[in-house]
């Protein structure tokens, strides 16, 4: 499990930060070590990587203060490190109206990965509420996330949960150009 040292969340603020959680190699990078460090060499193989492609990820995310090595140990004369997220959680800047959602993206990009044969649990609601049943909703999403986030069991396979509770844009267009 992650080490005492581990802050909570970790705010994305520079440019480079943001560049380096953008990419989703290096999303699917951060994902293996959610739970437990890990070497460049486990690392690789998760991902599905050459240990050079891991290890220029790797040495992005650290640089931007994402991961940081959590112990090494001599093997055969190497030095492995063990890397470890920074933080538990990370929160992205607000992207803006009508600018990418780096973390949704993301996220379907996972979700599109993920094997068509596996069970899954897709779904979109279209809700009318009042402010106040907006920020309710929203604090019962949070709460259910972090419940289960603190059952999770590393040596069980991973399992994501994405929710986006927004206010869509009003007079959006419609797919074909229609209002």
């Amino acid at each position: 499990m992650p080490d005492d040292d581990q802050l909570e969340t970790f705010r994305v603020t520079t440019d480079e930060q943001l560049r380096a959680v953008s990419n989703l190699t290096r999303h699917r990078i951060m994902a293996v070590l959610r739970f437990e460090p890990a070497t460049i060499t486990q690392i690789a193989e998760r991902v599905g990587l050459a240990k050079g492609s891991s290890s220029y990820h790797v040495r992005l995310l650290e640089k931007a203060g994402l991961v940081k090595v959590v112990r090494t140990r001599k093997v055969r004369g190497v030095v492995e490190r063990y890397y470890a997220m920074a933080a538990r959680s990370i929160e992205l800047p607000d992207p803006g109206e009508g600018g990418p959602d780096v973390l949704m993206r993301h996220a379907v990009a996972d979700l599109e990965a993920s094997p068509a044969d596996g069970e899954r649990h897709v779904r979109m609601a279209h809700l009318r509420l009042t402010d106040e049943q907006f920020a309710e909703l929203g604090a019962r999403l949070n709460a259910l996330a972090d419940e289960y986030r603190e059952l999770s069991d590393p040596s069980l396979p991973d399992t994501s949960l994405v929710f986006a509770l927004f206010h869509p844009a009003q007079g959006a267009k419609t797919e074909g150009g229609a209002r």
